[in-house]
């Protein structure tokens, strides 16, 4: 029996320690999310959710009643208020996790095998929602560092970070800018600039931004975490933006490859094909293509992804038949309505994949 079971809602990855679960669910046509019950094995640990939609959903939501699953609930710029999309969650079982806490809320949780330690954080926010943007950006980071800090973990750990700004379009030089000098000060740039996902997203607490992350502290020698170059593309640093295009994470039994949200840019780092669609979402895909070929994977290797469109109802179609066209795999994918990092970019994705042994 293979060790990873890819369905188009469900992706199980046997692992020789654990087993890892990506639940990706949608709403029906009338804003409706199914169920997660029956999905995931009785004593599984729920790491992280991501729900998009209205945020006046999330207060009575089932899926933030409970409280003890680490949630990052975004409704991007562009998103109808009452409109429900998409939910994805992370867990594992057959291990255990321990809860990481700020200011006494759940906000992640870490485990470990014999390779390493993994940290998973979310929703996490700024100290003082009243503060300037930018003040806010910086709190983020810092309580990133506090949040990595409390479980013995480092900020140069950190190998993945999704970094949704509200009104993102305002605002994401600054914040550019903010980033930059956090990553300065905390040495990364001398080790592993990581993997991420900026989106224009509002969230329910008002707050400029909200974040989340992955950090990986190696244990053994067979422990490796790379930036991966993207082919078709320059790193993202010439333009001023600090994030690598994708990372991977190996040890013994699997490798892991993140890539960061892409979209329709050239090798110079300009948005390509302003205005049409459907040459942004092949651009795009020939993007991720290009680098997941690089370290020997494909499609069929993809675990989960997000795809964020500025203009869902008439732009998803566009994705949908691309994906046809290229007889590109189901896997759990989330969808989002929200502003992209450029006003010229209509389209954006980020994926994981992973190949085990």
């Amino acid at each position: 029996m293979s060790p990873i079971n890819i369905q188009s809602t469900l992706a199980t990855l046997r692992l020789s320690s654990h087993v890892e679960h990506h639940v990706c669910l949608r709403a029906d046509d009338d804003g409706q999310l199914p169920v997660i019950n029956g999905r995931l094995p009785a004593g599984s640990h729920k790491l992280h959710q991501f729900v998009f939609g209205g945020c006046h959903h999330y207060e009575g939501s089932e899926l933030t009643q409970a409280g003890d699953t680490p949630t990052t609930w975004l409704q991007g710029d562009a998103c109808r208020a009452g409109e429900m999309l998409s939910m994805q969650l992370l867990a594992i079982s057959g291990t255990d996790a321990v809860p990481v806490l700020l200011d006494g809320r759940p906000i992640g949780s870490v485990y470990g095998d014999n390779d390493a330690r993994y940290c998973y954080l979310g929703g996490i926010i700024p100290a003082d929602l009243t503060a300037s943007r930018e003040v806010q950006a910086r709190s983020v980071f810092d309580r990133m560092a506090e949040a990595l800090e409390s479980c013995g973990m480092k900020s140069t750990d950190i190998v993945r970070t999704w970094l949704y700004l509200d009104r993102l379009l305002e605002w994401y030089d600054p914040f550019n800018k903010v980033r930059t000098a956090w990553f300065d000060e905390q040495g990364i740039f001398d080790h592993l600039v990581p993997a991420s996902t900026g989106i224009g997203a509002a969230n329910p607490f008002g707050a400029a931004l909200t974040a989340g992350l992955i950090a990986v502290q190696p244990l053994s020698d067979a422990a490796s975490i790379q930036a991966v170059a993207s082919p078709l593309q320059c790193p993202a640093i010439d333009y001023a933006s600090s994030f690598s295009r994708a990372v991977e994470v190996a040890v013994h039994d699997h490798r892991t490859l993140y890539i960061s949200g892409s979209a329709s840019i050239d090798p110079d780092g300009k948005s390509m094909h302003l205005g049409d669609a459907e040459k942004q979402v092949d651009l795009t895909m020939r993007v991720v293509a290009a680098i997941l070929e690089s370290r020997g994977m494909s499609w069929n290797d993809a675990s989960r992804g997000i795809a964020y469109f500025k203009n869902i109802t008439q732009d998803k179609p566009i994705y949908d038949a691309y994906c046809r066209t290229h007889n590109i795999p189901a896997f759990p994918l989330a969808i989002s309505h929200a502003d992209v990092c450029r006003d010229d970019l209509l389209f954006e994705i980020e994926l994981d994949a992973v190949v085990v042994g």
